[in-house]
């Protein structure tokens, strides 16, 4: 049973973060797809959309690789993906014929368009749910939880192996 997991050596309190932490693995939320289709492919919707301007340039992939945090030939997978599915358009770059830029479909704007209702109705209603003030103190506190296992490097420590020490 989860409640029952122990942790040798780590403190009571230390056992709670990791027990809160395990809860969101466990709830798989940002894992659930909109639309039928997955996290990844909507935040490159939201990612390409937000850069679309009047004149309808769109985004390079390698801007689009630098938003999502993976290598450019992630992206381009996951373009060609969105491409078939009708979400997106690939076009030469008028001023560097070596770059591509990708635009969204009425189809792809669509589906940012439902994402971005549902990620609104969800963190609104956490929001609402917590509280203007507990809202603002579990944004502090994320981000000082993100700071601090972006400053920390953790290395294993080499496993002992029964029959080594001989």
């Amino acid at each position: 049973m989860e409640e029952d997991l122990k942790f040798e050596g780590i403190s009571p309190m230390g056992e709670e973060l990791l027990r809160a932490f395990r809860l969101f693995r466990k709830a798989d939320w940002r894992q659930k797809p909109v639309a039928g289709y997955k996290p990844s492919e909507i935040m490159a919707l939201i990612c390409i959309g937000n850069k679309s301007d009047s004149a309808g340039c769109g985004m390079q992939v390698s801007e689009l690789s630098r938003l999502l945090r993976v290598t450019s030939p992630t992206v381009t997978q996951l373009i060609k993906g969105m491409e078939n599915d009708g979400l997106v358009e690939r076009n030469m770059d008028q001023s560097d014929r070596r770059a591509v830029r990708v635009t969204l479909t009425d189809k792809g704007a669509a589906i940012m368009e439902q994402s971005l209702a549902v990620f609104k109705t969800s963190f609104e209603g956490l929001v609402d749910y917590l509280g203007e003030e507990d809202s603002r103190k579990l944004t502090e506190l994320l981000g000082r939880v993100f700071s601090y296992f972006q400053e920390r490097v953790f290395e294993p420590a080499e496993p002992e192996h029964k029959g080594d020490a001989e």
